[in-house]
Parts: C-alpha cells; sequence; structure tokens
C-alpha cells in the first residue's frame, strides 16, 4: 500500500508553534516512528506553504499512491480550490487536524474539503495521522 501525507502551511512549524495546541514533537519525528510501525507501506511525506504546490501535490499522488492523507492547515477553511482539487482524484483522501477545529474560533469550524473527503479526523494531536493510516488498513 502506498499512502501519501501532504502538509499544508505552518505545519513545517510543529513542534515549536504554538506548542499548547499542536504539542511539542516535530512531525519529521512523528513520521518516522509511522514509518518504522507501519512498515509494509510505502509512504511519501510532502510539506508546502503554497497552496498551488499542495494542489499539484494532491494531483501528482493521485496518479501513483492508493491514497492520501491531507492536512491542508488554514487553506482547510479558506481554499476552494483545495477542495475541487480533492474532488478530482480517485483515490480516497482523508482530512486530518491535529486539533479540535470545533473547539477554536468561529472561521476554522468551517471545511471547503470534508465533504469531499473519505472521512476526517481531528482533536488527536499527531495521532489522527496514525488513526487515518489506520483507516486505510481497514
Amino acid at each position: 500500500m502506498k499512502i501519501a501525507i501532504i502538509n499544508g502551511p505552518n505545519l513545517n512549524l510543529i513542534g515549536t508553534r504554538e506548542t499548547d495546541i499542536y504539542g511539542g514533537e516535530t512531525f519529521e519525528h512523528y513520521f518516522e516512528k509511522l514509518r518504522k510501525k507501519y512498515e509494509r507501506i510505502d509512504f511519501d511525506y510532502f510539506q508546502s506553504n503554497v497552496e498551488g504546490e499542495l494542489i499539484n501535490e494532491i494531483q501528482s499522488a493521485a496518479q501513483k499512491m492508493d491514497g492520501i492523507i491531507l492536512n491542508a492547515g488554514a487553506y482547510t477553511h479558506t481554499s476552494i480550490a483545495i477542495g475541487d482539487a480533492v474532488a478530482a482524484v480517485k483515490i480516497p483522501v482523508v482530512e486530518v487536524h491535529i486539533s479540535n477545529i470545533e473547539a477554536r474560533e468561529e472561521f476554522r469550524k468551517y471545511s471547503h474539503i470534508s465533504a469531499k473527503c473519505a472521512g476526517t479526523i481531528f482533536g488527536f494531536g499527531l495521532k489522527g495521522y496514525l488513526l487515518a493510516v489506520e483507516s486505510f488498513l481497514n
């Protein structure tokens, strides 16, 4: 199985950014733990702060992967184009958010992506990525 993990803006700062919300572990460290736990899965990881690059990566991943785990960060709430990219691909996409977006600012409660995804996981910290992987295995 091949799974792409695509992270959006500011998620390169996980581990140092607002640790009370996002925790103190870097995504790179967590990703290595995922790779070790799921050795039979071929993971591809991509992070960008640029909307168009995320769209290009979603389209590219759809050509070679079995599924996508997508944390579009703040673009979740603003990018119709990323939502359209998710709708256009033929592989399942699971939306992940580290924080509980329903318990945060009002503007974070709407996603342009969720309705186009196979599922959405939020509020479980970095463990949300593990839950997303498990959703593909089950």
